[in-house]
């Protein structure tokens, strides 16, 4: 099939300045792909490239010129993707998997489920940002009204002390029936405190805690997933292996009690698939989630995500971040993200 791809780059500015353990952002720059062929000329099909800075495996210095090369690649293979040499690329990959869909699709819907038709949401945990005290306890109050049941805090840009303060208040007003509490770390702790901050985090009865230490230190995080009181999630961790080798070796090493699967990050969807179903051999749990996409990206992962019927709270709620976002069907009602039709 003769097929074009346009790839238009987009700067997109967030509601509040979004804070993380590796900085602040207050724009984020994606790149949006356009797929059409001459004998489907009313046909079109939008992806959403969007690699995160310093963290992605994509993140290039020439990740436009990459791009660029790709796609003119997958345009002479008449639309195939050759994944063996794309899954180098998430971000790109997960761009051309989702544009192919959608075009073939002719509809937002890119999956036929419950979530797609409008039937059912999909439950998300509520997200809460790095900032100070007050600033965050004012995000946890709002978040707690609009009926979130799962919150999520990233955690280690403040006083260890401070987040404890945090957690405790919230668990003073909710038991862990009421409020399932996730906290991300984002590798802020080092091997030598890990476990006692594991530890006192444990009393708080939260579900689990995100990336306790920096990625790439199996040997210590193998010795935290075993010796933890509290699960741990791994994230930044599955960055960069690719195969499916690689995804087997890792989790078998260090044995985590959950993963969470990033697209756009961890290989595509594709490459999510392949993660899902190693964990789930190995009895390892897991969820979705977004990695600051615009509506584009989001809702390519939502529909995705849909497909699995995991029960588990995801993490899908961050495409509504932007003041310039793309208009897409989505919404959130209380802690749930909907499909408008």
């Amino acid at each position: 099939m003769d097929c074009k791809i346009d790839i238009i780059p987009r700067v997109l500015h967030f509601k509040q300045p979004a804070g993380t353990s590796r900085g602040t952002y207050t724009t984020r720059k994606v790149w949006y792909l356009h797929f059409t062929a001459p004998e489907f000329p009313n046909w079109v099909g939008i992806g959403e490239c969007a690699p995160l800075p310093n963290l992605s495996c994509d993140d290039l210095p020439d990740y436009e010129e990459v791009l660029a090369k790709i796609c003119r690649q997958v345009e002479n293979q008449g639309g195939k993707l050759d994944m063996e040499a794309l899954c180098k690329y998430p971000s790109i990959l997960f761009g051309l998997e989702t544009a192919i869909r959608h075009f073939f699709e002719g509809s937002w819907a890119l999956w036929d489920t419950p979530f797609s038709r409008g039937e059912a949401g999909i439950p998300i945990n509520g997200l809460i940002w790095m900032g100070d005290f007050n600033r965050m306890l004012a995000q946890i109050e709002k978040k707690m009204e609009a009926g979130f049941r799962c919150i999520k805090l990233k955690i280690g840009a403040i006083n260890f002390e401070e987040e404890l303060a945090l957690l405790q208040h919230i668990r003073s007003h909710y038991s862990s029936k009421e409020i399932e509490l996730r906290v991300d770390a984002n590798g802020a702790f080092s091997p030598t405190d890990a476990m006692e901050k594991l530890k006192r985090l444990s009393e708080l009865d939260l579900h689990s805690i995100e990336q306790p230490i920096r990625a790439g230190q199996w040997e210590e995080m193998a010795r935290l997933t075993s010796e933890s009181p509290l699960p741990i999630a791994l994230d930044e961790e599955l960055i960069g292996y690719n195969t499916w080798e690689e995804k087997q070796r890792l989790l078998s090493a260090i044995r985590p009690q959950y993963i969470i699967i990033k697209p756009s990050l961890h290989g595509g969807l594709a490459g999510g698939e392949e993660w899902i179903a190693e964990a789930e051999k190995l009895n390892i749990g897991w969820w979705i989630t977004s990695a600051l996409e615009s509506n584009i990206g989001l809702n390519a992962i939502a529909q995705w995500c849909a497909t699995f019927q995991n029960p588990l709270p995801q993490g899908l709620g961050t495409g509504l971040l932007f003041t310039d976002n793309v208009e897409m069907p989505l919404e959130i009602r209380k802690d749930c993200l909907w499909f408008c039709k």
